[in-house]
């Protein structure tokens, strides 16, 4: 129980979805690294979390517009990075022992599927033989979907808030819709709370994942409620929180 993933890698340690970050993060005795999948008009998957290069790179415009001779030009905020593939990424987490991969993948900048892509990152995972460590993750139940049907042998992960549940037609009829898709289901942090007695009913403790909590407070509170999965930019914080908690209820 209580186990812990590092959010974009740990992005309140190192930059976010960083080569970088997923090389230090596997010396953290984490359970699982979060990251997020685009791709590019020239085929290319690559690792980043937004649909444009503003916010996290020295760079302007939509990821699906990189070409390779772009990306290897295009630098992370406040690093030597390079925005990674995610060959690239599967390359440095292959080694990081039985540590689960949480893989999230995204649309474009209008908000549309990317056309493939679930075949695309479903073969890769497969081709460095981590399809019993992956989980594919998404926001949109129909991915999830296609990821079933291209492959049923990597795991899947659902993530939801408040306002993505309203759209879903409320959290219970997400949930509903959801049974039987998921192995787990990350629900954002406050929806945690407002809808605990609703959640409870309808999920284990083990299947569920709070996200995202970087705050000691709230990682305490949902550490001690027993939640199978916690997700954090500082999984650091979390670790030593765990590791607190669990030190008062062994035996002297």
């Amino acid at each position: 129980m209580n186990k812990i993933t590092g959010h974009r890698g740990a992005r309140n340690l190192w930059p976010e979805n960083s080569l970088t970050g997923f090389r230090n993060v596997l010396a953290l005795e984490i359970d699982a690294v979060e990251f997020d999948v685009h791709l590019t008009n020239s085929g290319e998957l690559v690792v980043i979390h937004d649909a444009t290069l503003d916010r996290t790179t020295d760079k302007t415009g939509p990821v699906r517009a990189l070409t390779p001779e772009l990306r290897g030009e295009t630098h992370l905020e406040g690093s030597d990075d390079t925005v990674p593939t995610l060959a690239d990424v599967l390359s440095v987490l292959v080694t990081g022992g039985d540590k689960q991969l949480h893989v999230e993948i995204k649309s474009d900048e209008k908000g549309r599927p990317y056309p493939g892509i679930v075949e695309k990152v479903a073969a890769e995972i497969e081709g460095f033989g981590l399809a019993a460590r992956c989980h594919l993750t998404s926001f949109d139940v129909p991915l999830l979907e296609e990821g079933r049907r291209a492959a049923p042998n990597i795991a899947r992960l659902v993530s939801v808030n408040a306002e993505w549940a309203a759209k879903q037609g409320g959290l219970r009829a997400f949930l509903e819709r959801v049974d039987g898709l998921v192995d787990i289901v990350a629900i954002h942090h406050e929806l945690m709370a407002a809808e605990w007695p609703l959640i409870r009913q309808k999920l284990p403790l083990e299947r569920l994942c709070a996200w995202t909590l970087n705050d000691e407070t709230l990682i305490r509170a949902w550490l001690k409620r027993g939640i199978g999965h916690l997700t954090s930019d500082s999984p650091d914080l979390a670790l030593r929180l765990r590791s607190e908690i669990r030190s008062q209820f062994e035996p002297a």
